[in-house]
């Protein structure tokens, strides 16, 4: 008995190693299996097609650029641990050696996306495009290309956004980098590149040449008759009185018998200044100045008479007057002064929010804080729209103190204590649910359909998000430690004075023409264009009560803290 005992033990035992065996075998096999998928990534040999790897000559500081567009925080912190490994180690590196680890760095980038992989562009190009393929040119710190306003889209971009963006802009050149980024200008200022070297397609359509590391795939945009060009911000700045010798030190001055405000604003474009002054027959193209501020505005009428009288004399004087009024409009040109941002320079000890319901736009007061200021904000959250559209702070950790200040929504208590100060941006709710119900159904910049407006979703979304307008301000009113109170509708009707007081609260010294300049580009890219909204009222009565009743309240608690009330357009009607 005992020796068949004695067999059966031994035979347990080696079936337990057996298996232990085979379970150690399998954890082997398939680390080797994701060793093996990794390193064919890393090193797969060029197609016949495309160009060795360190052929392409590019800045190290190609790498700052690099991004992705991906919604979960964690995930991004593991890639960009790596990335940041990566930029450090090839300081460095002999020259040679850094290009080819950016080009397999910008290799395994657009291979995380989900989108169509990288290819080399044929030489032949089939794809439609509006404007005319100019070439590949050299685009890093020492030779920029194109040097006016740039779009990024990692994403969805083709080089039919690119040039649509460029067009209503102003520029008359628009050129794609990296397969994602939109750059324009109205000149070429660097020298020709190799066409293999933008050997990257665009990360919305196939086929179409968008680029390289360092290097721009360069579009003359279609071209229109004079008159006939449509542009995106523009903005009467006013009527301004100004003198002769002030008129003088203007970089660009244009003679035009048959001015129009039209070709005025089409003449600075050209030339890549913001601002057109004309009186007609003359047409001055110039910078942002506090010659310009509002207090220095006259009348309208004063123009419109001076204008008649320079027409009644006829061409008898061809020069401007010791003194004249003259119109002063801005034009789709982003001022180079107030188009360079960054991080602080030194870590800031105070954490300073920048609160708001989604919907009440945070996303624009954002881009007016970083044009006023020069620095980027953060967010509680990561967004790739909006990293992908140049929140380079989307991908900054929100404690990491480099941010000027931090986007949230959140309204909870331990939430409210983690920041020092706060910015509560408050708005209208009916036009925050409004806003928030188009970004949900059609992301930052789009708009909701009949259908969606007609269906079950928006009676559920405002029983749910009406109550969140109003516990979001009453919480931050409650437990907020330092707070400014910012009504986005004043915003739009003061903008520079309520600038002035985000940047004091925010502890920034700003120029006037800085705030000229982000007046100048108020809108840019993240404003939703125009005020879409169903045929019928998407708000019943049962609807109105509710909302009516929560702005009651939030006015009450805003005059409890001794803050000014909302505005009177808010109170129920």
């Amino acid at each position: 008995m005992v020796v068949p005992l004695s067999k059966l033990h031994c035979l347990l035992k080696r079936a337990q190693m057996l298996l232990l065996c085979l379970g150690i075998a399998y954890l082997m096999a398939g680390s080797i299996l994701l060793l093996q998928r990794s390193t064919i990534r890393a090193a797969q040999p060029n197609p016949p097609s495309l160009p060795p790897l360190l052929s392409l000559v590019a800045p190290p500081a190609a790498l700052g650029t690099a991004g992705i567009g991906m919604r979960a925080r964690s995930r991004w912190a593991a890639i960009q641990a790596v990335s940041s490994g990566g930029v450090k180690a090839s300081r460095n590196w002999p020259s040679s050696r850094s290009l080819g680890v950016q080009h397999l760095h910008r290799r395994w980038f657009h291979s995380l996306l989900p989108e169509s992989p990288e290819q080399k562009v044929s030489q032949h190009r089939n794809s439609r495009h509006k404007g005319t393929y100019i070439g590949c040119f050299l685009h890093n710190a020492s030779d920029r290309a194109l040097g006016g306003t740039m779009l990024y889209d990692l994403r969805k971009m083709t080089s039919s956004l690119c040039q649509d963006t460029c067009s209503e802009s102003g520029y008359q050149f628009a050129g794609l980098e990296y397969g994602a980024e939109c750059h324009c200008g109205n000149r070429i200022s660097s020298p020709q590149a190799p066409e293999e070297d933008c050997s990257l397609v665009c990360r919305g359509e196939r086929g179409s040449p968008c680029g390289g590391v360092g290097r721009l795939s360069i579009y003359k945009v279609e071209e229109q008759l004079p008159g006939h060009r449509k542009f995106r911000n523009i903005h009467h700045r006013g009527c301004f009185k100004l003198m002769n010798s002030t008129i003088g030190t203007f970089p660009i001055h244009s003679f035009q018998p048959n001015l129009t405000t039209q070709s005025c604003i089409e003449t600075c474009t050209d030339k890549e200044l913001p601002l057109a002054v004309l009186k007609k027959p003359h047409c001055f193209c110039t910078w942002t100045s506090s010659l310009f501020s509002i207090k220095q505005q006259s009348d309208k009428q004063q123009c419109a008479e001076s204008g008649t009288l320079n027409h009644t004399a006829g061409s008898a004087s061809t020069a401007p007057a010791e003194s004249d009024h003259y119109q002063v409009y801005h034009t789709p040109v982003l001022d180079s002064r107030c188009k360079e941002r960054m991080f602080l320079p030194q870590r800031s000890s105070s954490l300073v929010a920048l609160s708001s319901f989604p919907g009440a736009g945070n996303t624009w007061v954002r881009h007016l804080i970083e044009l006023v200021t020069g620095y980027y904000t953060g967010s509680f959250y990561f967004d790739g729209s909006l990293y992908n559209r140049g929140f380079k702070g989307e991908k900054d950790y929100w404690k990491s103190g480099r941010s000027i200040c931090v986007k949230t929504h959140e309204s909870g208590q331990k939430e409210i204590e983690m920041f020092d100060s706060a910015i509560l941006l408050i708005r209208n709710p009916y036009r925050s649910l409004i806003a928030e119900f188009n970004r949900k159904c059609a992301g930052h910049l789009g708009h909701a359909t009949e259908t969606q407006w007609d269906s079950k979703e928006w009676p559920e979304f405002v029983s749910s998000y009406a109550p969140w307008w109003a516990s979001h301000a009453l919480s931050w009113l409650k437990f907020g430690q330092r707070l400014l109170v910012v009504h986005y509708e004043e915003l739009q009707r003061a903008l520079l004075s309520q600038l002035r007081l985000i940047a004091a609260f925010l502890n920034i010294t700003i120029t006037e023409e800085r705030l000229l300049c982000a007046q100048s580009n108020q809108d840019g890219h993240f404003k939703r264009p125009g005020a879409q909204r169903p045929s019928f009222d998407p708000f019943t009565p049962e609807m109105r009560r509710m909302i009516d009743s929560f702005i009651l309240t939030v006015d009450q608690a805003l005059q409890s803290r001794n803050f000014s009330g909302l505005p009177q357009e808010y109170l129920p009607r």
